[in-house]
C-alpha cells in the first residue's frame, strides 16, 4: 500500500510569527514509530494535529510565537512530522508534548500503540552579527555562518531530547554569543573608591630583591615558591593581622575544607561549566597492588628515569582535581541541611592548605603562582545579612590596608563572567550580587602601569545554597559570600610599595612584624 499523504499544515504565505526574524527558531524532522500501521488512523491523527496546533503546542508561549507541526505523512509504521518553533515551546518540546495524548487516542481507538521517536534532522538558527570560531560541541555535527544565522545541525535521539540536550546547547551557544558581546573582557570595572597618590621610595620588583636577599626560592614544580624564614614570617604576619583586626573581631570560627575536589562539588557550585584550563587534575591509580606498578618500578631502578608514560597506562580517569577556588568543598557540610533561623549569619574562614591554579604562560614572580596561600572567608545568610557582613568586610579591610599597611590603593566593582552569564551584568550598580577588587599600585611597573589585583570581596547570591541545596528554618531565601586573602598577592603588593627594609614600614606593621629571622646561609 503506498503511504498516505498529508497536505502542509501552514501555507507558505503565511506572514512570520513575532519574533522570527530576530530570534532562535528550531526545525526539528522525526518519526513515531507505531506498532502496527497507522495509515487507518490519518483522519484522527490528522485531527489530533490540527487541535494541537492551537492548544498544547502554544500553551506558555505569547500569542503567536507557540510551536506548530507544519507538515505531516504517515508511512506504515511511521507518523512522520515537521515541527517547527521559536524559543518558547521549543520543537523537542512539542514533540514531547503530542506523544502521549496521541498514543492514548490511538490505543482506545485503533489498538495501536507508539513505540519510540526517530529523529531525522534538528536544526536550530541562532542570529549573531558575528561568526563564532569553529568548535567541538557535543551532539553538534554541523556549524554554518550565513547572512548573520549561526545554523547548529544536531545529532539527537529521544533520550537527548527527553534530558533537554538541545536546551543546554542553546544555553551554550547564548553563552558564547554573550562572551562575544562582551569584546573578550572577563568582567566589568567601575571604580568605587581610591586612596591619595603616595610617594615610593623603593621601585624594584619586589620576588626579585626578595629572592636576591635570601627570603625565598623557586620550587621544583612551576608556579611555585619555597618561602624562607624571613618571607614566612612576613606571610604569619600578615595572617595574624587579618585574624586580629577581621576574624576575631567579626566573629569567624575556622574550619578546615577539604583540597582535592571532586567533580560532584564543582558540577553544584557551577565551576564544572568552564573550570578545565586551570585545575591541577587528581588521578587515582587503579590499584596498589605493587606487581601491577612493577614495570613502573623496575624502568625507574634501571634507567633513573621516571616513566610517564607507563604511569598513564596505570592510573584511572580523574575524580577531580586539586583546590581552584577554596570554598566550594566547604559547601558539601551544609548540603541537603534546613539550619535553624537564628544560626544566621554562619560566618567561618579556612587557612589549612594550598591552592593550585595553572596559570599558563601567565606566571610572573610571587604575585601570579600556580601554588598559592590563602585565607578563605564565608559566610552564609538571608540576603540582608550576607550584604551586611559583606560591608563589615569592606570597613575592616580598609582599616588594613589605610592605617596598619598604608597602601596605595583601590576598590572597583566588576560583574564576574558567571554572573554576566545569569543575566547579572547591571546589578553593580545596586551593589548587591558581584564582587569588589581590591587593587594596588606597583611603583616598579611605572606610573601607568597594571595594578595588582591583591584582594576581593563577593558576594555570591543564592548561586551556592541554591546549588547545594541549603535551607533555612524559616523558608527565607539564602545567600552567600566569599573573600579571598591571598597572602602573596598581599606580600607582593606590600613589598613592591614598601620594600624590604623594616625601616621604610609603617610602624603599626613593624610592630607587628617583629625582628625578622635570620636566613638560611650557604657557602
Amino acid at each position: 500500500m503506498e503511504p498516505k499523504k498529508r497536505a502542509e499544515c501552514c501555507p507558505s504565505d503565511e506572514p512570520p510569527r513575532n519574533g522570527d526574524t530576530t530570534d532562535f527558531k528550531f526545525r526539528l524532522e522525526c518519526s513515531l514509530r507505531t506498532s502496527a500501521d497507522a495509515t487507518k488512523a490519518a483522519d484522527v491523527i490528522g485531527g489530533y494535529i490540527d487541535e494541537a496546533n492551537r492548544t498544547i503546542l502554544t500553551k506558555g508561549a505569547p500569542e503567536g510565537q507557540g510551536a506548530k507541526v507544519t507538515a505531516w505523512d504517515i508511512e506504515r509504521d511511521r507518523i512522520k512530522l515537521t515541527i517547527e518553533s521559536g524559543r518558547h515551546v521549543r520543537v523537542h518540546d512539542a514533540l514531547l508534548r503530542m506523544r502521549k495524548p496521541l498514543a492514548g487516542k490511538l490505543g482506545k481507538d485503533f489498538k495501536i500503540g507508539i513505540r519510540g521517536i526517530e529523529v531525522g534532522s534538528y536544526t536550530i538558527e541562532v542570529p549573531s552579527e558575528k561568526e563564532l570560531p569553529q568548535m567541538k560541541i557535543p551532539y553538534v555535527t554541523g556549524i554554518t555562518y550565513e547572512d548573520g544565522i549561526i545554523r547548529l545541525e544536531l545529532d539527537v535521539d529521544e533520550a537527548a531530547m527527553s534530558n533537554r540536550v538541545p536546551d543546554r546547547i542553546l544555553s551554550l551557544m547564548e553563552d558564547k554569543l554573550e562572551q562575544q558581546s562582551y569584546g573578550g573582557k572577563t568582567e566589568h570595572w567601575h571604580i568605587l573608591w581610591q586612596s591619595e597618590k603616595k610617594e615610593h621610595n623603593f621601585t624594584e620588583d619586589p620576588t626579585r630583591a626578595m629572592m636576591e636577599a635570601g627570603w625565598l626560592k623557586r620550587g621544583a614544580s612551576r608556579g611555585q615558591w619555597i618561602h624562607g624564614p624571613q618571607s614566612t614570617r612576613m606571610f604569619r604576619t600578615f595572617e595574624r593581622i587579618v585574624l586580629e583586626e577581621l576574624l576575631e573581631p567579626l566573629g569567624y570560627r575556622e574550619m578546615i575544607f577539604p583540597k582535592l575536589v571532586p567533580w560532584e562539588v564543582w558540577q553544584k557550585s557551577g565551576h564544572a561549566k568552564g573550570v578545565y584550563p586551570e585545575i591541577y587534575y587528581v588521578c587515582p591509580p587503579k590499584t596498589r597492588d605493587p606487581e601491577f606498578w612493577e614495570e613502573v618500578i623496575d624502568h625507574y631502578k634501571v634507567t633513573h628515569e621516571v616513566p610517564t608514560s607507563l604511569i598513564k597506562e596505570k592510573i584511572g580517569d580523574p575524580i577531580g582535581g586539586m583546590c581552584y577556588a577554596q570554598c566550594p568543598p566547604f559547601w558539601t557540610y551544609l548540603q541537603g541541611e534546613t539550619i535553624p533561623t537564628d544560626e544566621f549569619p554562619i560566618k567561618v574562614f579556612d587557612r589549612s592548605g594550598t591552592s593550585h591554579r595553572y596559570e599558563s604562560g601567565g606566571i610572573h614572580g610571587m604575585e601570579r603562582v600556580d601554588e598559592f596561600h590563602r585565607i578563605e572567608i564565608l559566610w552564609v545568610g538571608n540576603k540582608h545579612q550576607v550584604l551586611e557582613t559583606a560591608t563589615q568586610l569592606h570597613d575592616r579591610y580598609m582599616h588594613i590596608f589605610n592605617e596598619i599597611l598604608d597602601l596605595e590603593w583601590r576598590k572597583a566593582w566588576v560583574t564576574p563572567w558567571f554572573m554576566a552569564q545569569e543575566g547579572l551584568t547591571g546589578v553593580s550598580e545596586q551593589t548587591e550580587a558581584g564582587t569588589t577588587d581590591y587593587e594596588a599600585v606597583l611603583p616598579y611597573r611605572g606610573e601607568d602601569g597594571e595594578w595588582l589585583e591583591f584582594q576581593n570581596v563577593s558576594v555570591n547570591g543564592n548561586k551556592y545554597p541554591s546549588g547545594f541545596n541549603v535551607k533555612s528554618q524559616s523558608g527565607e531565601e539564602l545567600w552567600s559570600g566569599c573573600s579571598g586573602v591571598g597572602l602573596e598577592r598581599w606580600a607582593s603588593a606590600f613589598f613592591a610599595q614598601k620594600g624590604l627594609e623594616p625601616g621604610n614600614w609603617p610602624e603599626e606593621f613593624r610592630k607587628r612584624a617583629g625582628e625578622i629571622p635570620q636566613g638560611i646561609r650557604f657557602l
